[in-house]
Parts: structure tokens; sequence; C-alpha cells
């Protein structure tokens, strides 16, 4: 069973998750409308694209909590029933490694952009890799 205090923070991501789903629609649809009258607001294209690597980030943190990632099983049912208990363990180190080594860019990549501003919001491009290195930390 799982603690209660990681599935707070479970719950508490698939939250922030959902939120950024109608951020990112709101966002697009004044982008949309606002162009339809012919007074496009210039924010709505760089907002959407922050929010949308932040929802990204969140869905690939939360299926992998969930182990719901899609997963080709092709070529490791061909492999003898005794070897495959290593196999799996060599791609879960894998895995592990793909995470530690995507917390270390991303953090690297967050630092880099810390005195970036975005072009046009008033925020540094950081923000813009953070939930790469949540991500990567969550991997």
């Amino acid at each position: 069973m799982t603690p209660a205090p990681v599935r707070l923070l479970d719950r508490a991501v698939a939250i922030v998750a959902m939120v950024a789903v109608v951020v990112l629609c709101l966002t697009v649809l004044a982008g949309v409308f606002s162009r339809g009258v012919g007074e496009p607001v210039i924010w709505s294209d760089e907002a959407a694209r922050f929010v949308m690597v932040w929802l990204a980030c969140l869905g690939w943190i939360l299926a992998g909590r969930k182990r719901s990632h899609i997963r080709v099983r092709f070529f490791l049912d061909k492999v003898p029933a005794p070897a495959r208990g290593w196999l799996e363990i060599a791609m879960q180190a894998a895995v592990c490694l793909f995470g530690v080594l995507t917390t270390w860019y991303g953090a690297e990549l967050v630092r880099r952009n810390l005195e970036i501003e975005a072009t046009t919001l008033p925020i540094v491009m950081a923000w813009m890799y953070l939930p790469v290195a949540f991500a990567g930390l969550a991997t």
C-alpha cells in the first residue's frame, strides 16, 4: 500500500495537471478569439508553450507513478523465460539512468536560463525547463 504522503503528492500532481489543462485551453482560446477580433494578445502563444511543457511533464510524472507508459513487449516475449528477469532489471536500470540524466541536464538548463527573460512574459526562461528536472527526478 502506498504511504499517505505519497498518495497526497500524487493527488496534488494530478490536480495541478487538471488546472494546467484548463489554463492551456483558456490561453489558446484567448489567442484564437483575440486574433478573430483583430486585436491579438501577443503573450498567448508563449504562455501556451510554457503551460504545454509543464502539462507534458506532469503527465510524464503521473504515467510513471501509475506505471502506465507505453511499453512494447514484443522482443521481451521472444526471450527465454529465465533471461526475462535479467532483461527486466537491465531495462529498469536504463530507465533509472535516463531519470538521473534528465534531472541533471534539466537542472543545468534551469541554471543556464535563470537570467534569460521570456520574450512576451515577465518571467525567466528557467520556468520552461524546471518541470523537466522534476520529471527526471520522479522517473
